[in-house]
């Protein structure tokens, strides 16, 4: 019982060092596309950006963005997603929502890290549910990924990024 318990100790505090060390070092997503040939990681590492960010359409040239979700076993989720500016707003899209990890974490807790370059933004998440704006954001989509990614046919969930 006693080798049994140190074993279990040891396998803890293996588990906490490198959660700690994780922590510290970040384990961003892999894969520059959402979806196949992308795998999600932890905590995003990057240098925090903490004044207001007045117009996003720089994020007009940017193919996809992280964001890094909160889970309710308390180790980030970070994933790759599409990224839209539109009227200067920042939107995120994703395709399968409902069998996707990080929609979940959001309807759970709006709060993300987003990582754009190797800039962190703190911000919040908001379903976009008002049908003008949601055709809006995705025609903008389908011109900005027209060739390359899927089409607008598909169920997209838009997400409005908002100050935190």
């Amino acid at each position: 019982m006693k080798t049994l318990l140190n074993i279990v100790g040891a396998i803890v505090i293996c588990m906490v060092l490198l959660l700690v060390t994780l922590r510290f070092t970040g384990l961003n997503p892999h894969g520059d596309t959402p979806g196949r040939g992308s795998y999600p990681g932890l905590w995003l590492s990057g240098d925090l950006v903490t004044t207001p960010v007045a117009d996003w359409s720089f994020t007009d040239s940017i193919q996809t963005v992280k964001v890094q979700t909160n889970t309710w076993y308390l180790i980030p989720h970070s994933v790759t997603t599409w990224c839209i500016a539109y009227n200067g707003q920042l939107y995120l899209a994703t395709s399968g929502a409902a069998v996707r990890q990080w929609p979940r974490n959001v309807a759970r807790d709006p709060h993300v890290r987003l990582k754009i370059g190797d800039q962190l933004y703190d911000r919040t998440l908001l379903v976009v549910t008002d049908p003008a704006e949601r055709e809006a954001v995705l025609q903008v989509r389908a011109k900005k990924y027209s060739q390359k990614y899927p089409p607008v046919g598909q169920t997209f969930t838009v997400y409005h990024v908002k100050p935190s």
